[in-house]
């Protein structure tokens, strides 16, 4: 007998409520999905991504069994005591021969799995590992440190209420990051009072709807922007342009920043964007006359060239025009956990990389291994990620994770990092444990979804949440002096619980560190829902922080009273909760620099303006005359998760988009299959000739040439891009790869 459960989307960030049909002989197949109508944030809405979720859950390629690397290179099942064990004693070696610092740990979680990474923390902990990274440092990290500096938090933006939406480097159509994307987009482009702007090298199903698409040159956003905030600048001598009051009441270092802007060559800027002037005029006509501008930049410009500085311009277009604050604008969320900071004092030990956010930039994480530096990392533990296949020049990625010493995966599946490391730990599938997202960035409502486990794991694999835990204990980082007493006042109930951890856990700073692990085995919660216990910990953090915005989201009381109310909210589920409520006139003050004012003058970054701006561009070679685009968001692609390539009813090869006028030059069509080459590789593929594309531009999908098996033994799905991608190029400022900007050519076959 089938039955229908609450869950949610995990293929993008906005994580949409679903409810599941569960059914099969063993009621584990997830048989039909529709889109959650109590989830207060999607509302029921559902892209068709999730409908294939199934094959996620009953891949073939899942690890069943602890395995261990034979001499041969072969792997070997191995029982879990055996496993913990010599994974402790091979990562304590480390630690007591190098120090803990040589550790790395990458990864934490996906779009819907986020809890590992919070449980992760008490194993890094008692390893005295410091250095991490994931894919945000990837993509967001340029973005991050913008906003630190500028605004002291990060922003988002409501594109429900406002009158002019951008979307810089962002095709909402496929990649959402807002909620009920399609909807909202259909909503903008169908209203004549309200204006659509994209700012894009191809012509995504998002610039179809657009009012205005501005088609730049690949690598052109830079000049591009300059131009939009220069014409704004000069529209605020006599019109509407820059908002004055606000920069006068909100902002600091204005002057400098206008006067670059003043000096910007418009002409010369449009230009060089290749976007004719007459567009780009337009475009700033209707972003300085906007009643409410909203606008998100995404990874079309944050792995692209120049991409801090994109950021920083980008910042410069919502402040200047006053666009913070307001219905319709941008606001700063009340969130679980803040996902974005600042610059660490200390660089990465080996090649001196800024650290934003806490991450390790990517495209280093090579450089810190394959050198005989005495702080290089010798051991990784990488969790529910895949930097072999994910990260740039993925052949240095693996002769990297191949000269370590120990490698460690806790995976659902045998990934392409998976089949390098030393140890494989198999997890629980998303469905089959507690989870959730700290992606929580809803306005003024604030949900949050704990996902309660739909059935129970197989025999074999386990839960994160309960690794860590056995890790830790292998450690001798926490023993059952520690937990019997916390476990027998929970016997008394909750209060009498939390005042014994109050008591005992958070005076000690060691044990602190260990509280996500000490939550998760004292506790006592049901099984269903286990692995949530670590949030009791963060609703705390959360009634302290954020009081106000929880109180009115129905939370009150003392801090620990907030919380407790809130996590048994949390608890009693099935969707998700709306644990605050934000107002928009708290907005500006919450700008969390220590002079609570905006600061647009940055002096290195307006530098980088004026060099760009004086420069003609890169020169290119000729060798490699057109531009890649190596990952693009499609119908059928998301995270690598979806390992099944069967799930893909379009494009199931990937094939690589060229414009008709490229295709033409070459004599090819589409179906046509043509070598694709860059500095790093050369690859076979098929095409696709698509209008959307310009003339010199090539786009790949993202999340294919994976490893899969099938009944004629275990092909790539595909052409993994990062196969042609080089760790060097990236930002200057904060690592970030420029895998939107690859050299490359394209010959017939």
């Amino acid at each position: 007998m089938s039955q229908w459960k609450s869950t949610a989307c995990i293929l993008c960030e906005c994580n949409c409520g679903l409810e599941v049909e569960l059914g099969g002989d063993d009621g584990r197949q997830l048989v039909r999905f529709r889109g959650d109508k109590q989830h207060p944030a999607s509302r029921g809405y559902a892209c068709e991504k999730p409908h294939r979720l199934n094959l996620y859950q009953h891949a073939r390629d899942r690890v069943m069994t602890p395995l261990r690397r034979r001499a041969d290179g072969t792997f070997e099942a191995i029982d879990w005591d055996t496993a913990i064990r010599e994974v402790a004693a091979r990562l304590a070696a480390v630690r007591d021969t190098y120090g803990g610092e040589t550790i790395f740990y990458y990864g934490g979680g996906g779009q819907g799995n986020h809890l590992p990474g919070a449980y992760a923390t008490a194993t890094r902990r008692a390893l005295g590992s410091r250095y991490r990274s994931s894919a945000l440092a990837q993509e967001k990290t340029g973005e991050f440190w913008v906003s630190d500096r500028m605004l002291g938090s990060a922003t988002r933006a409501d594109f429900e209420h406002c009158d002019v939406a951008l979307f810089l480097g962002k095709n909402p159509w496929h990649s959402h990051s807002i909620p009920r994307a399609r909807v909202t987009l259909k909503d903008l482009a169908a209203d004549p009072a309200r204006t659509l702007i994209v700012i894009d090298p191809r012509r995504t199903e998002t610039a179809e709807l657009a009012d205005l698409h501005l088609q730049v040159r690949p690598g052109g956003d830079a000049w591009l922007l300059a131009a939009i905030l220069a014409i704004l600048v000069e529209r605020g001598r006599t019109v509407r342009g820059i908002d004055r009051d606000f920069l006068a009441a909100h902002a600091v270092g204005v002057e400098p920043v206008l006067a670059a802007l003043r000096a910007v060559d418009v002409a010369a800027c449009c230009e060089r964007a290749g976007v004719p002037e007459a567009q780009v005029r337009a475009a700033a006509e209707a972003i300085g006359g906007a009643k409410a501008f909203a606008s998100f930049e995404d990874l079309g410009v944050q792995m692209n060239q120049h991409s801090t500085l994109v950021s920083y311009l980008h910042k410069l277009l919502v402040v200047l025009t006053g666009s913070l604050g307001r219905p319709g604008t941008h606001f700063f969320p009340t969130t679980l956990v803040p996902l974005w900071g600042g610059a660490s004092a200390q660089p990465s030990p080996v090649a001196g990389a800024r650290i934003v956010s806490g991450l390790v930039p990517c495209n280093v994480i090579a450089d810190e291994i394959l050198t005989e530096h005495p702080r290089r990392y010798r051991a990784m533990i990488v969790e529910a990620a895949n930097p072999a296949h994910s990260l740039a020049d993925s052949k240095r990625m693996r002769e990297a994770l191949r000269a370590l010493d120990t490698v460690v995966v806790i995976d659902v599946a045998m990934s392409e990092t998976a089949r390098l490391a030393d140890y494989v730990l198999p997890a629980a599938t998303q469905f089959e444990k507690a989870e959730a997202t700290f992606f929580n960035f809803d306005f003024p409502e604030n949900c949050f979804h704990l996902r309660p486990r739909l059935f129970p794991p197989p025999a074999g694999p386990l839960p994160e949440a309960e690794i860590h835990a056995r890790l830790c204990e292998a450690l001798g980082a926490i023993t059952e002096d520690v937990l019997a007493p916390l476990r027998a006042a929970g016997k008394a109930g909750r209060a009498a619980y939390v005042q014994a951890f109050m008591a005992r856990v958070l005076p000690d700073p060691r044990l602190t560190h260990l509280a996500p692990v000490i939550l998760y085995r004292t506790l006592d919660l049901p099984e269903t829902h286990r692995e949530g216990a670590v949030l009791f910990g963060i609703a705390l953090r959360a009634a302290m922080s954020a009081p106000a915005a929880l109180a009115r989201a129905g939370f009150r009381g003392t801090p620990l009273e907030i919380a407790g109310q809130m996590f048994d909210r949390i608890l009693a589920g099935p969707s998700a909760i709306v644990f605050a409520v934000d107002e928009w006139a708290d907005v500006l003050r919450r700008i969390g620099t220590p002079d609570r004012k905006i600061h647009l003058d940055l002096p290195d970054l307006l530098d980088e303006l004026g060099k760009t701006l004086a420069s003609r561009g890169e020169a290119g070679d000729p060798s490699f005359p057109m531009v890649l685009s190596a990952g693009e968001r499609r119908s059928f692609t998301a995270n690598t998760i979806m390992r099944d390539p069967t799930w893909r009813k379009k494009d199931a090869g990937g094939a690589l988009r060229m414009s008709p006028e490229d295709a033409a030059a070459l004599g090819v069509v589409t179906g046509d299959r043509v070598r694709l080459s860059t500095r790093r590789d050369s690859v076979v593929v098929a095409i696709e000739v698509s209008p959307s594309m310009q003339r010199g531009h090539l786009a790949l999908p993202n999340g294919l040439g994976l490893t899969y098996p099938t009944g004629d033994g275990e092909p790539a799905t595909g052409v993994a891009p990062n196969e042609l991608t080089a760790s060097e190029d990236r930002d200057p400022f904060v690592g970030t790869p420029w895998h939107k900007h690859v050299p490359a050519r394209v010959e017939p076959i």
